[in-house]
C-alpha cells in the first residue's frame, strides 16, 4: 500500500478573458507540468456557493456556469508541489484534501 493524498477543487464552468477556462488551466498544469498520477473532472447538474447563487441545468435556472469538481491524487510530495503551483489560480476556500491509501 502506498500513502497518497486526494485533492478536490471546486470551480465553475466558463472561460476567462483569454477564453481559457479555469478547469482547462488546472488540467494543463497538473497534466503537463506536474505529471499528476490521476485526475478526473466531474460536472455537476446543480450547485451554489457561499453567496447562495444557484447554478443549475434545469429550465428554472438555466446556467452555462455549472459547478465542476476537479479531483486528483498523487504522493504527498507531488500534491504539495501541485498545490503550490495552483496558488493564486484557485479562489480561497475552494480546495480540500485528505490522506488515503492506494491499494
Amino acid at each position: 500500500m502506498q500513502a497518497i493524498e486526494i485533492v478536490r477543487i471546486y470551480v465553475r464552468e466558463g472561460g476567462d478573458e483569454a477564453g481559457l477556462s479555469l478547469m482547462e488551466q488546472v488540467f494543463a498544469l497538473l497534466h503537463d507540468r506536474h505529471k499528476i498520477q490521476g485526475l478526473t473532472v466531474f460536472r455537476g447538474i446543480a450547485g451554489f456557493g457561499i453567496h447562495g447563487e444557484v447554478h443549475a441545468a434545469d429550465l428554472l435556472h438555466m446556467s452555462a456556469r455549472l459547478p465542476l469538481v476537479i479531483e486528483f491524487f498523487d504522493t504527498p510530495e507531488a500534491v504539495t508541489a501541485a498545490l503550490a503551483a495552483l496558488q493564486g489560480l484557485i479562489p480561497s476556500g475552494h480546495i480540500v484534501k485528505w490522506p488515503a491509501l492506494c491499494l
